[in-house]
């Protein structure tokens, strides 16, 4: 399959001019993302802007219960009030962690809401489980061994040393790489605009140059990291 990059695929849904690209930073859950948007958008069937301001300090109410305080949170980023984008962002910085994630959630939606009334353009929100850094997305990669052998010094040199030569050459970014019996990790912080795929097989065909010694097939996603046990069980099949 041809490997796209996500930059594309939005220009070939909404056009030539996507409008502003809100890159969610931070590393929040999937499945509280789902949770999230699913809240937010039946909520917006029935909005009323007075009420929902009028309870905006529900959410700091602990005694309430956490399924109210998320509603009253996701409440206050469907309206386009600067009010309630600073009752949410006070949230932020001083609620307790329990909320924090759908905080951030709500928060981002609320400030997109807002810009997309000042500014008059689109506003396209993209979020994975591993979040994002500036407009580059994070993904978790785990490149393979050919043999069962461990790295040798050597190997381990040629990987760090390309794929710093690599990540400059696409403006990405390692955050993160760490070697292992049979496989080494990286988390890089890649732009949207490049193919990742691509990106990351360059990278690996110049490492073989020095011995031939990655598999050519890897792992690669921006949802969540991968534990080792998780990665040696992909390796056994």
């Amino acid at each position: 399959m041809k490997d796209k990059n996500i930059y594309d695929s939005i220009r070939k849904i909404l056009g030539d001019k996507p409008g502003h690209l809100n890159i969610l930073q931070e590393k929040i859950d999937i499945d509280l993302q789902m949770e999230y948007f699913d809240l937010s958008k039946k909520i917006k069937r029935s909005l009323n802007s007075e009420l929902i301001l009028r309870h905006k300090d529900d959410i700091f109410n602990m005694e309430l219960s956490e399924a109210i305080r998320k509603k009253r949170l996701a409440e206050l980023a469907s309206i386009d009030n600067v009010v309630a984008y600073r009752t949410i962002e006070s949230y932020v910085n001083q609620q307790p962690p329990a909320l924090r994630s759908w905080a951030v959630l709500a928060l981002q939606e609320s400030r997109m809401l807002l810009e997309s009334k000042l500014l008059d353009e689109n506003q396209v929100f993209i979020s994975t489980g591993l979040g994002g850094k500036g407009t580059g997305l994070r993904y978790f990669v785990v490149l393979i061994l050919k043999s069962r052998k461990n790295f040798s010094p050597l190997y381990c040199k040629v990987i760090k040393n390309e794929f710093e030569i690599f990540t400059r050459k696409y403006n990405a970014e390692i955050e993160q790489l760490n070697f292992h019996t049979h496989f080494a990790t990286l988390m890089l912080i890649i732009p949207i605009a490049v193919p990742v795929r691509e990106m990351i097989s360059e990278a690996i065909s110049e490492c073989n140059l020095y011995g031939n010694f990655l598999r050519t097939n890897f792992i690669v996603t921006n949802v969540r990291e991968l534990s080792e046990s998780e990665i040696n069980e992909y390796l056994k099949k």
